[in-house]
């Protein structure tokens, strides 16, 4: 079955918050949390029609891989394994590496920016949990008045914060920060062009991740245990961004058109509300599962292990 929406489309008449119940293993989801890429009206839209036929082949394939663990994803998995028995899943990847012996292995980074590692010394001097981590991935682009109200958002907020700010994160433009902001907010505020992720995310004063949902950076974000504000932008950053609002509970999400006073309140809600406790032991427990998971003899272990020796067993054949 083939779904095609736009946002477009059915904004003004409010379907996109439709709720479907035809997807298995998938409940509570309603259209405008679908990736991106499926909602198009275009039947002739090259990517929706790509990703269709990549589908296709999967279903084609001979094991399917997945970066996840079971516990986080339980319900999807079960119903993928219902029709496609032959599955792995072998996540968090960040957390399965370290079972890796030190190696040249060890040397390899995904960053698509050079890392500024100076900001590990500044979160030194911060009280643990205190500061509002800020990075919407490395491509993802916004408006000048959207980033001028998360800077405000931040800055209002009165806690301390560490904001990736690319080059390009405006839309053709450079990004210029409002006067006075910075200010404003020298004595608790650090920006930087690019940072370690996995190493800041992992430091005890972070405490909470405004992200844009990435998968990715959500994993990251569970495995240490980190609640998160989610600002998606496109592809399955929606999706990733409902379930750790509604299945997982670790998170909660800005409007599209983020407002300076919303980004207070979610930030200090995060910070010093119930909400904000609760999210963090639900995303504690999860970062535990993930461990177990990866861990010697833990389910992803063990599938990763399995698959190991299922390819070179088919490369002996062949």
């Amino acid at each position: 079955m083939s779904l095609c929406v736009t946002d477009e489309s059915f904004q003004s008449d409010g379907s996109l918050d439709t709720t479907i119940d035809w997807i298995p293993g998938m409940r509570n989801i309603r259209l405008k949390d679908m990736p991106s890429f499926i909602r198009t009206t275009d039947p002739n839209d090259i990517l929706f029609n790509y990703l269709s036929e990549e589908v296709q082949n999967c279903l084609k394939a001979s094991a399917i891989i997945f970066n996840t663990f079971d516990t986080l994803e339980h319900q999807v998995l079960q119903a993928i394994a219902s029709k496609f028995h032959n599955i792995y899943t072998i996540g968090p990847l960040s957390l399965l590496s370290k079972q890796v012996i030190d190696g040249e292995f060890k040397s390899l980074n995904s960053s698509l920016w050079k890392e500024d590692t100076k900001c590990l010394q500044w979160l030194d001097t911060k009280e643990p949990n205190s500061v509002v981590y800020v990075n919407y991935g490395s491509i993802t682009v916004m408006t000048d008045q959207h980033l001028k109200e998360f800077a405000w958002g931040l800055a209002n907020s009165k806690h301390p914060f560490l904001w990736i700010v690319r080059p390009d994160i405006v839309m053709g433009d450079s990004a210029i920060l409002p006067e006075h902001f910075v200010e404003e907010t020298k004595d608790r505020g650090l920006l930087v062009s690019w940072c370690p992720q996995e190493q800041v995310l992992s430091h005890p004063s972070i405490g909470v991740f405004l992200t844009h949902c990435g998968w990715n950076s959500t994993l990251e974000s569970i495995c240490v245990g980190v609640p998160i504000i989610c600002w998606p932008f496109f592809a399955e950053q929606q999706t990733n961004c409902r379930y750790a609002c509604t299945e997982w509970g670790i998170g909660m999400e800005v409007n599209h058109d983020v407002k300076r006073n919303e980004i207070v309140a979610l930030i200090n809600e995060m910070l010093e509300g119930d909400k904000g406790k609760q999210m963090r032991k639900k995303a504690l427990k999860l970062k535990k599962e993930a461990e177990e998971a990866t861990d010697v003899g833990g389910l992803s272990y063990n599938n990763f292990d399995r698959l190991i020796k299922e390819a070179l067993h088919y490369c002996e054949q062949y």
